[in-house]
């Protein structure tokens, strides 16, 4: 059995625990259609009443699907979701978790990181992942600085942190596959600094030179580097498509940087920050938009307290 066969039996049986009878749903679009269709089977193979439904790609991260689809995912008992365009912030993938639905996204993913990432220990990524998010928890202000430049202080006073563990076997778990981060909604309006994205973009991928963004007020004010494509995307939704909605670290050591993001922002010893919806995992802005950047080798502080240095966790 192959390491993709096996990766695909690992989702479906490991982290999902799909049981005989459930109703599983796949969505997908044409650019994923292969995977989709091998996640169909994995699910049948399980025993799963399974379906698979393609939709047309949507033209940004976080851009809602159709009613209809919606209205889908809300009647399963597990899913899952690979897609060219991520629906992990989305109110149809929020709405089904609140149903009692169970499952993941895989955005824009391959058969290449099915094979690698879903080899992990997942036991192992879920302690390190809870003992993280556990350093979080009422926590006030996280300072992150590189040697490249960035220098921001992020206000998250009262928001909690959402754990990535990729243990989904309790209805209403949700998560993205691969998994491997704890991630949280920053404050609206409150962070500021700047932020030197040194390895990849969500809509652009691997960045050939960096990427700097100066964080006012919670929001990217000035963009420098993107040729306007980053901006021309955070824009299109509107003015909240630059609100910085969420920090994440990544907690899986297994994860590589190949500039897709669903893989990049899980890789242990580096942070990412994402601009738009938040409204998802703990924020008050909702826009058809999330899209995250990379930050290599980062210094991280929690209420003052070193937690990462130059990307090695020092707790």
């Amino acid at each position: 059995m192959s390491n993709y066969t096996n990766g695909l039996k690992t989702i479906v049986c490991d982290c999902l625990g799909t049981k005989k009878g459930e109703r599983a749903i796949v969505i997908c679009d044409r650019p994923l259609r292969t995977i989709g269709l091998d996640l169909f089977d994995a699910f049948v193979t399980a025993g799963a009443d399974a379906t698979l439904c393609e939709i047309q790609p949507r033209k940004q991260h976080g851009e809602e699907p159709p009613s209809y689809v919606a209205d889908l995912l809300k009647s399963a008992d597990v899913f899952l979701i690979p897609a060219s365009k991520s629906m992990t912030h989305t109110q149809a993938r929020k709405q089904a978790v609140m149903k009692g639905a169970r499952g993941a996204t895989l955005p824009d993913v391959t058969a290449e990181i099915i094979a690698r990432t879903m080899a992990a220990d997942y036991a192992e990524i879920k302690r390190r992942t809870e003992k993280l998010a556990r350093i979080f928890k009422g926590a006030k202000k996280v300072h992150v600085t590189t040697m490249q430049g960035t220098d921001v202080e992020i206000v998250i006073e009262g928001r909690e942190p959402n754990l990535d563990t990729g243990v989904l076997t309790r209805p209403g778990a949700f998560s993205n596959l691969p998994a491997g981060e704890v991630y949280i909604a920053p404050v609206e309006g409150k962070s500021s600094g700047r932020v030197v994205f040194d390895a990849s973009f969500s809509g652009i991928g691997m960045l050939s030179q960096p990427i700097v963004i100066d964080i006012q007020k919670g929001r990217a004010a000035k963009i420098k580097g993107d040729r306007g494509k980053l901006s021309r995307m955070l824009d299109a939704p509107g003015p909240n498509g630059r609100n910085l909605a969420e920090l994440g670290i990544g907690t899986n050591d297994r994860a590589r940087i190949t500039g897709n993001v669903l893989e990049d922002e899980k890789v242990m010893g580096t942070i990412h920050l994402a601009f738009g919806d938040n409204s998802t995992f703990g924020g008050k802005i909702k826009v058809d938009v999330h899209l995250d950047g990379m930050v290599l080798k980062p210094t991280l502080k929690v209420d003052g307290r070193e937690i990462m240095k130059n990307g090695r966790f020092m707790y």
